[in-house]
């Protein structure tokens, strides 16, 4: 579907195939993206617009390069209602937390809505992790969609269970009508692995990564190992929290994970993302999340927001221009991180490394909601 007119740069943007085909061509095209969305929320969001006038920006003045855009802040989406298109527009809504604590109000139209899905798709296609021709079982340690239709993660998990044909999936974080709640069922995820091990489709594994510790506990202590094959992949997101207070290395969790399931420590990925960000950031085989085309991040100081050197660690400023419900293209997160160039996978552009939460603000995440479940 082509785009309007004022959308013409993010066209050619999100059509580009290759996620990660980092050249000074697509970076021009990018900034260029990311000028019409800015032009596009300065327009129709009041509250954006004068909160980039106290910045500084006025319309004869608009940034001229992304990293000049004054960002805003995360925790602004759990406080207030910002949206750039009329109330009828509005297509999905999504919060980050699925069981408690504040929400954030992400609202997305039919536009935002197909550029994300057409962005995923790259970017799972572009790290080879997209077969339409293969049908494969998929596990997720997610909130069924089916009731959390409107929480970030079942969103994304039910996205990627369409990277390839599906025979049955299992969702391990389940609404009990009786309690009211959601819950985790670690005998019966066990039990329903153990059927899909016996299977001859490969499978999937979604989710936070603490539920799917616990499984690998079961096993180990019943003195099992799976053999689930070189087809099979673990997709995670969410940190590195295996239970309320225990947390291992990333580095560990793979070798333990892949040993206990029978699978190639490479057909691990984890994920990083937010709801408010929308972007996926998807580890490639050697373990590091790349950024893709269609977004740019740096690392600046917590108190001066001024960008540090590659390699620094700082607090994490996200950009993308694929938004045009809400004015998030220029977001500062409450993660700490350091930006990185250079991989052994050979594909060019940037990588991130999480090292956590800033501690800035109470900031209370899907998966941080769902590790309540592991009590």
């Amino acid at each position: 579907m082509a785009e309007r007119n004022v959308f013409q740069a993010c066209g050619r943007l999100f059509a580009l195939a290759d996620a990660f085909d980092h050249t000074p061509a697509t970076a021009r095209l990018f900034d260029e993206a990311m000028a019409e969305a800015l032009r596009w929320h300065w327009e129709r969001c009041p509250d954006y617009r004068r909160f980039l006038e106290r910045h500084g920006v006025t319309a004869e003045r608009l940034p001229e390069r992304p990293e000049e855009i004054p960002p805003v802040f995360v925790t602004i989406f759990k406080e207030h209602r910002l949206i750039s298109i009329p109330e009828h527009q509005i297509d999905i809504e999504l919060t980050s937390s699925g069981t408690g604590g504040q929400r954030s109000a992400i609202v997305l139209d039919r536009r935002s809505r197909r550029r994300i899905l057409q962005i995923v798709d790259h970017i799972f296609g572009s790290l080879g992790l997209i077969d339409r021709e293969e049908t494969a079982n998929y596990l997720c340690f997610t909130y069924d969609p089916r009731v959390a239709r409107n929480v970030g993660t079942a969103f994304s998990d039910k996205i990627l269970t369409g990277l390839t044909k599906r025979r049955r999936v299992f969702y391990a974080i389940r609404w009990n009508s009786a309690k009211g709640e959601f819950e985790f069922d670690l005998a019966a995820t066990v039990a329903q692995v153990r059927r899909f091990a016996r299977r001859p489709e490969p499978l999937r594994i979604l989710g936070f990564p603490a539920h799917l510790w616990q499984v690998c506990d079961a096993l180990e202590q019943a003195g099992e190992r799976l053999a689930l094959g070189p087809r099979s992949f673990v997709i995670t997101g969410g940190g590195w929290k295996v239970h309320k207070d225990r947390e291992v290395t990333k580095e560990v969790f793979r070798e333990r994970v892949c040993r206990v399931l029978g699978m190639p420590e490479a057909n691990l990925r984890d994920t990083y993302g937010m709801v408010e960000h929308g972007i996926p950031y998807v580890d490639c085989e050697h373990g590091r999340l790349h950024v893709p085309i269609y977004a740019r991040v740096r690392a600046v100081d917590p108190e001066t927001l001024a960008p540090l050197p590659a390699g620094s660690r700082g607090l994490l400023h996200l950009m993308t221009p694929y938004l045009s419900s809400y004015p998030s293209i220029s977001l500062l997160s409450t993660d700490l991180a350091v930006v990185e160039s250079g991989c052994p996978c050979g594909r060019p552009g940037d990588t991130l490394r999480i090292l956590g939460r800033a501690g800035l603000a109470k900031h209370k995440g899907c998966a941080i909601t769902a590790l309540e479940l592991l009590k």
